[in-house]
């Protein structure tokens, strides 16, 4: 590394294997947290400025510095690569770089632990706007499709053989009020996040009087956590909550990619994927194949996967412990598991065609032998009587 990690101190001797291994690529991570642990930063050089601790005029030099440093991260200018020891350091480095000491003065009164804490909980909140908006965004779509073939029949199954006569719009109406569900699930776990861990320090708070409230109003939280071991404690569970979001999401989207590869065989030929939503074989010519349902369908096993790892790691005492560095990469792994499958998911909806001829076929006489029975139950036959007699055809 051409930078000395942050804790150096004179003497210290660094044995780069060692480094290598505790570092574990997650300066590589930290490109998904950059942006809102600049953020962070001048949320906090703002808060020393009102708390006299920086002149007007340092907060300002600051705060262009870090404006500078993002312009050049996202057109490229600036890499967050294994150079730095994470996205912390490179901060630091960087308006150090630009403004010497004064940049050497922007982690006063704060830790590493509460300042990942910041970023986190920034990217964490984001991410549940992103998967907000992408879920109705999917509702949408699915009813596009009840409307346009409302009370159009089609069979309804329990246990994977016809039952009941049932409808297009039930059948994507489901999937809608799904989607709709999972989002008001992101909203609550969004109110449950929603508060601001930066100022609390290595989880016992800082000896410097912060404008704690200041910062996170500039922040946008709507609160303070209090507690600083809290903050501490809460990393992985609110991860893996947020991830548990991404997870209802993925059991909607796996239960449709589950309908669409079945009713798209040639046995139901309910439905077709859009062409740009199949592939063909390398072999077979004939072959039609729904990869994109069939990928879609696997995804749900990378967020759960992710969420089983964060609950290995979360078994910790009070207090700060270095195996919390662990829990960023299955946080981002699911995260980013989540938004590009729901993303795909409004165009696939869009994509398909509906063969109501097929649909309607598919449902057998035998399919109304419920409601027969209900009818003769409501005329005053014992239910269980009416059953033998809907059964026998009589």
């Amino acid at each position: 590394m051409s930078n000395d990690p942050l804790w150096r101190k004179d003497g210290t001797v660094i044995d780069e294997n060692a480094m290598a291994f505790m570092s574990r690529g997650d300066v590589l991570l930290d490109r998904h947290l950059f942006r809102f642990d600049i953020i962070g930063t001048r949320a906090h050089v703002r808060g020393l400025g009102r708390i006299d601790l920086l002149k007007p005029e340092e907060v300002e030099r600051v705060v262009e510095a870090l404006a500078d440093l993002d312009a050049r991260f996202q057109d490229g200018r600036f890499v967050l690569d294994e150079r730095f020891e994470d996205g912390h350091s490179a901060i630091e480095s960087d308006v150090t770089r630009q403004l010497g000491d004064l940049g050497g003065r922007i982690h006063l009164g704060r830790s590493r632990n509460d300042q990942v804490a910041t970023a986190l909980r920034l990217f964490m909140l984001d991410h549940l706007d992103q998967v907000r908006s992408l879920l109705d965004a999917a509702a949408e779509a699915a009813e596009e499709i009840a409307d346009h073939h409302r009370d159009v029949p089609m069979p309804g199954y329990t246990h994977m053989q016809r039952a009941v006569p049932s409808t297009v719009d039930l059948w994507m109406g489901s999937f809608a009020e799904g989607f709709r569900d999972v989002a008001r699930l992101a909203e609550l776990t969004r109110t449950w996040i929603d508060s601001s861990p930066l100022g609390t320090a290595a989880g016992y708070g800082s000896p410097v009087d912060l404008d704690r409230p200041g910062v996170a109003e500039e922040l946008g939280f709507s609160r303070v956590q209090e507690n600083p071991m809290q903050v501490q404690a809460a990393r992985g569970r609110y991860e893996h909550q947020v991830l548990s979001v991404g997870w209802q999401a993925l059991q909607e989207i796996r239960r449709l990619a589950w309908d669409l590869v079945l009713f798209s065989t040639q046995e139901f030929g309910f439905v077709t994927l859009g062409p740009g939503h199949r592939t063909g074989s390398s072999i077979m010519p004939n072959k039609h194949n729904p990869d994109l349902a069939e990928l879609l369908r696997g995804q749900h096993a990378i967020v759960g996967g992710a969420m089983a790892e964060l609950m290995q790691i979360v078994t910790l005492p009070s207090g700060y412990q270095r195996d919390l560095q662990l829990t960023k990469a299955p946080l981002i792994r699911g995260t980013l598991a989540a938004v590009d499958a729901l993303g795909l998911i409004p165009d696939l909806l869009r994509g398909l065609t509906l063969d109501r001829d097929a649909m309607k076929d598919a449902i057998d006489p035998a399919m109304s032998m419920t409601a027969k029975a209900v009818a003769l139950a409501t005329r005053g036959m014992p239910f269980r009587e009416a059953y033998r007699v809907a059964a026998a055809g009589d």
